[in-house]
């Protein structure tokens, strides 16, 4: 949203509500961060949306305002009080109707959680260099599965989001819930036997992991090694939905995919009814109209040869007919008829065809045949 000052000549001025939005639009662009610090004047009232308290610095007395919403500060059941040191993990925020600044908070840990952290982080450098983690091991979900198995805690909310998402994409489609404990410590454990029962039901052809959201350390079993090498050791894809959209424990890295919401891994998993219902009808329409083109040009191709077939035995005599008259006219010009035409004659003497002037007497009686009649002759002189 633009933000258009008052104009006083070639002076520009801002409103305070302007001036406010545009700051508070601006802090929007920073990124989430921790912070330390220790609780105080902290206010929590039943009928409050949000949490309010301060974060002070004991070093040199700086303080921070910080807001979180009732809810998410309830999930936390950290039972703070003042004096609490804490790391608090938010985005900057100007809450432009009263010109405050403050930090809107998405999650608070105790500062004894830092140990926690540094031994995820050490699993998780040690992982990727196993290589669980590479893109190149992670496999293509299937487009048609024949079962999905949903492994989630009982509670009711991921469940109920991502079977109702599911049915609603694609009716027809199988899903094989599995419940178990998804936080404390006998979590690991027993996320990692149901995964090996999921995957070895016949037909699961890909599995989702889902819970809802909650505290550091409800989230914790998600980055269990057991869980983790499992999730990638996995027969089958898996689908990681777990915790809100901002969290990342390690089974995120080890699965095939991660969904930001269990709602967000049921458009992963099925495709939708109706666009494969539009897809269809567009691919019938094609054939149908592949087809009718085939058929056209195959009733061109009959039509074609039915002409040439009818055409063919008068070819065929009439090629005939040329070649008999080309030997016909051959022989003609060979026979002898045709060289006394051109003026020769054929002689003979008692019968025997003169070749030789030699064979003939001076005063020898021949005949003669020319091209129209014959006659005889006497020989007067020989000359050979």
């Amino acid at each position: 949203m633009k933000l258009e000052p008052l104009v006083y000549g070639d002076r520009k001025v801002y409103t305070v509500s302007n001036f406010n939005r545009g700051v508070a639009m601006w802090l929007r662009r920073l990124p989430t961060l921790w912070v330390e610090g220790e609780v105080t004047e902290l206010r929590r009232q039943d009928g409050w949306q949000s949490v309010f308290f301060t974060l002070k610095d004991p070093s040199d007395g700086a303080c921070l305002s910080v807001t979180m919403p009732r809810a998410g500060f309830d999930g936390l059941r950290l039972a703070l009080t003042d004096g609490d040191r804490v790391h608090v993990y938010g985005r900057p925020d100007f809450y432009a109707a009263r010109g405050v600044f403050q930090l809107r908070a998405l999650s608070i840990e105790p500062v004894g959680l830092g140990d926690v952290l540094a031994r995820i982080e050490r699993l998780k450098r040690t992982l990727a260099a196993e290589g669980l983690f590479e893109p190149g091991r992670k496999r293509p979900l299937p487009p048609f599965p024949r079962w999905i198995g949903l492994l989630t805690g009982n509670e009711a909310a991921a469940k109920r989001d991502f079977v109702t998402a599911v049915t609603a994409r694609f009716p027809a489609v199988n899903v094989l819930v599995a419940e178990t404990y998804v936080q404390g410590p006998q979590a690991p454990a027993r996320i990692v036997a149901t995964l090996a029962e999921l995957a070895g039901q016949p037909g699961v052809d890909v599995i989702v992991v889902t819970r809802g959201g909650g505290s550091f350390e409800d989230l914790l079993p998600w980055s269990d090694e057991r869980v983790v090498r499992a999730l990638a050791a996995c027969r089958v894809p898996v689908v990681s939905a777990v915790g809100h959209e901002q969290d990342t424990p390690l089974c995120d890295l080890a699965s095939d995919v991660r969904a930001s919401t269990p709602t967000a891994a049921a458009r992963l998993v099925v495709q939708d009814r109706s666009e494969l219902r539009g897809q269809l009808d567009a691919l019938r329409a094609a054939l149908e109209r592949d087809t009718r083109r085939g058929l056209a040009r195959s009733r061109e191709r009959v039509g074609a040869d039915a002409v040439r077939l009818a055409r063919a035995p008068g070819v065929f005599l009439e090629r005939k007919r040329s070649a008999l008259d080309a030997v016909a006219g051959r022989l003609r010009a060979l026979s002898p008829d045709a060289t006394l035409g051109r003026g020769y004659a054929i002689v003979r003497s008692s019968g025997n065809v003169v070749r030789s002037a030699s064979a003939l007497d001076s005063g020898e009686l021949v005949d003669v045949r020319v091209s129209k009649g014959r006659f005889s002759a006497r020989v007067e002189e020989v000359e050979t």
